[in-house]
């Protein structure tokens, strides 16, 4: 098996393999998109691939993948949609954006890098709110509307290079939206932060992903790192995350021939079993060690405007401040919120010190509030404000002193 491709390359649409004249052919249509709010200035194009089998009673799959149309993907999924190994899927493949020169003599600016390498959740939210609700404003050559499945479990995101570390971003980022990943030569070194990847993923709780990885050992080795060593980082560091993770490495180098051979065997295996669920894995033993199995995130409250300065007991409750509303509040062992405090002055940044008490920043900047353990207020700490410096707005209690963090 293989997966994707690379580079420069990669910013170039693959030409269309044809498919047998007995399985049904998907249709393929070109836009353009020049109206987004998150990557203002930019005009970029896109295709939309979809199924003969598609009928719009049942929002379809979805498939996105970056850099535009690759590794004959139209034509591998008519095969694996005609052959039930994969589902009735639509495939969204998007270029990056592009700045439009000023004038005929003048090249346009590519936002490629910036769009893709850089972590945070910008381009997923690209994707959710701006370039699939456009998707589903066009309909097929015969009619059909658009729609498109929401659950994360129903869509899978890829790409190559650069491409590549975008989807996992994005899976990454909103697991929710996506959770089948096809990483090709990915970029997870230090262009824009993906170094950082291989310990993140360690570190973190698993999230419900399954990943599928390529690269070869001719990969670049260059200014920002080596491909090769960094795609073996991520595989070593999903493995000991826990995450359902496969992967094939060759001997190719920053292109898309590889990942093209293997394109039809990955996407086999990231659609295996639905619509069985991808399951969130256990995690390393560390986790493995402290949390309980089975046990997700429970939501205890809402409803605040605000909820800061978490600060936690020797005993284990849990404070925060709701400033807006000028009042505290505990989150008790039975995970119960009841009213801490009224009238907090606008507390913000807080901390619990040796002394079992609980420091709290005014909302001034202009004192420290003191708590006693069973809640009785003490006289506060008067500190120093300075307005042209910033108030201070958070605090740190460490080897029993306290040290402040202005606001800038």
């Amino acid at each position: 098996m293989v997966v994707l491709a690379g580079a420069s390359a990669a910013a170039a649409p693959a030409v269309l393999a044809q498919t047998s004249a007995d399985i049904p052919k998907g249709e393929v249509t070109k836009y353009t998109f020049d109206k987004s709010q998150i990557f203002p200035g930019t005009v970029r194009d896109y295709w939309i691939y979809v199924p003969r089998q598609y009928d719009p009673a049942r929002p379809a799959c979805v498939h996105v993948n970056q850099d535009g149309v690759q590794y004959n993907a139209p034509a591998v999924f008519d095969e694996l949609i005609a052959k039930k190994e994969m589902p009735v899927t639509i495939g969204v493949f998007v270029m990056h954006g592009r700045v439009k020169a000023p004038h005929d003599q003048a090249l346009d600016r590519f936002n490629r890098s910036y769009e893709y390498d850089g972590l945070g959740d910008n381009y997923v939210r690209f994707l959710l709110e701006e370039l699939l609700p456009e998707v589903e404003t066009k309909t097929a050559s015969d009619g059909r509307p658009i729609k498109l499945s929401k659950d994360g479990n129903d869509r899978s995101i890829g790409g190559n290079s650069s491409g590549a570390i975008c989807a996992f971003t994005a899976a990454w980022e909103r697991p929710d939206a996506f959770r089948r990943v096809f990483s090709g030569i990915g970029t997870y070194v230090g262009l824009r932060g993906g170094h950082v990847y291989p310990t993140l993923i360690r570190k973190y709780e698993p999230k419900p992903l399954r990943i599928f990885l390529q690269d070869g050992s001719n990969d670049l080795n260059i200014y920002g790192g080596d491909w090769w060593m960094a795609n073996q980082s991520m595989q070593r560091a999903l493995a000991f995350a826990g995450y359902e993770v496969n992967h094939v490495w060759g001997d190719g180098e920053h292109n898309s021939r590889h990942a093209t051979q293997v394109f039809p065997d990955a996407m086999r295996w990231l659609w295996k079993d639905w619509p069985a669920p991808i399951k969130t894995g256990l995690g390393s033993t560390q986790l493995q060690q402290i949390l309980i199995p089975g046990e997700d995130w429970k939501l205890v409250a809402e409803g605040y405007r605000f909820t800061e300065g978490p600060a936690t007991s020797p005993r284990g409750e849990v404070f925060f401040n709701d400033i807006p509303n000028n009042k505290a509040y505990k989150i008790g062992l039975d995970l119960k919120v009841t009213p801490f405090a009224e009238n907090t002055n606008r507390a913000n940044g807080q901390a619990f010190g040796p002394d079992g008490r609980l420091y709290a920043v005014a909302g001034n900047g202009a004192a420290v509030q003191r708590v006693s353990p069973a809640g009785g207020r003490l006289a506060p700490v008067k500190v120093q404000a300075d307005s042209e410096k910033g108030e201070w707005t958070d605090l740190r209690v460490w080897r029993g002193e306290l040290y402040l963090k202005r606001r800038h």
